[in-house]
């Protein structure tokens, strides 16, 4: 098979054919272990996820490793087991349970979705339909709708991807390839099944079909591969070179009075929106920081931390409010007990800058 560009040539149909069965037999005895996942069952469907784990574990799990996911996905269903606790939740908790996560929009999106949900009596079978959901883009509701409500709905995560790429060899790059695995995508999806075959390509590619050094002697459709065949899967999916991300600096501020520290919340939209965090000095993906602080007098330099942002890395001097007598704060916010810090959900950074603060001499 020759790699394809812009265009899907027409093979048999039984070419497209074997590879579902194939690859349902794998998962059938491969399938990994999760805990918001219904095991398969040899040569049939599984018993029907629940459509509100489904829903919050494809949300969690975007731009996020599923190890990384475990421990939040059993903190949230403890907290809040089903959709309507979710809905009832306080904005506030949610996030500051969510703090580590990052991509911090998808945590306003999941109480707006739930709340959604919760008032309509429960969550659409259809992936149109769910689509219509605050926060749902077209991957999570095929995901939803494939795997919780049994609907042929073509799922394509970033491990789809590379299956689909190596499978047909394509050879344009992404992000302009993605039509064109999409269409081939819908070519193999079956109608038995498919939120066991979904969950199969994920595994495939999470496992097997791994982005560097594909264990392809170990490939239930290794056969069926135009890219193994051509000699060198691990060349696809193709991508163009990344731009190098532009480096920012700026500044985080610990105020200390009486065993507690001053933190603001962040505006609702916007870089880390809505969060609990130390104040800063403006520091944004397009430009630097002030370097002006919310209180006039002796800063002890406390270290500097970084973070990579999806568009930016940062540099972020921390320093240290070294004035004696009552601190008033030019900026909205309010004074938390240092002693349960871990309480007030700040994101990665900012626990970072905390944690340097307090290590401070």
């Amino acid at each position: 098979m020759r790699g394809v560009t812009a265009s899907i040539p027409s093979p048999a149909a039984e070419d497209y054919a074997l590879i579902a069965p194939l690859l349902l037999d794998w998962y059938d005895r491969h399938a990994r272990t999760l805990p918001w996942r219904i095991a398969p069952v040899a040569g049939g469907q599984a018993a029907p996820a629940d459509p509100y784990r489904i829903w919050l574990s494809e949300v969690m799990l975007q731009q996020t490793t599923v190890a990384a996911v475990k421990p939040y996905f059993e903190k949230f269903t403890s907290r809040w087991p089903d959709v309507a606790a979710l809905a009832a939740a306080a904005e506030e908790d949610v996030m500051a349970a969510w703090a580590g996560l990052g991509y911090y929009s998808r945590a306003r999106n999941l109480v707006a979705c739930a709340r959604k949900v919760a008032e309509r009596g429960g969550f659409p079978a259809t992936e149109a339909q769910l689509r219509a959901l605050p926060g749902l883009g077209a991957y999570t509701a095929a995901a939803v709708a494939a795997i919780a409500f049994g609907q042929r709905a073509v799922v394509v995560d970033a491990n789809v991807e590379r299956v689909v790429s190596r499978l047909f060899a394509i050879t344009q790059a992404l992000p302009a390839s993605r039509k064109l695995i999409g269409q081939y995508a819908d070519r193999i999806t079956p109608h038995t099944r498919p939120g066991d075959f979904a969950q199969a390509m994920m595994d495939l590619g999470s496992g097997i079909c791994t982005t560097r050094q594909p264990k392809c002697l170990l490939c239930p459709v290794a056969n069926h591969c135009a890219a193994r065949a051509w000699g060198d899967p691990a060349r696809y999916p193709v991508k163009l070179p990344k731009k190098p991300k532009p480096t920012r600096q700026g500044c985080a501020y610990w105020i200390e009075q009486d065993a507690a520290v001053w933190l603001v919340t962040r505006q609702g939209k916007g870089m880390l929106g809505g969060m609990r965090s130390l104040p800063d000095d403006g520091w944004n993906a397009g430009s630097d920081g002030s370097g002006q602080p919310p209180v006039s007098g002796p800063w002890l330099d406390a270290g500097l931390v970084r973070h990579t942002f999806t568009h930016f890395a940062l540099e972020m001097s921390v320093l240290r409010f070294q004035g004696s007598g009552p601190v008033a704060p030019d900026v909205a916010g309010e004074w938390w007990p240092i002693d349960r810090l871990e309480d007030a959900g700040l994101p990665t950074l900012f626990a970072k800058a905390a944690t340097a603060a307090i290590n401070a001499d």
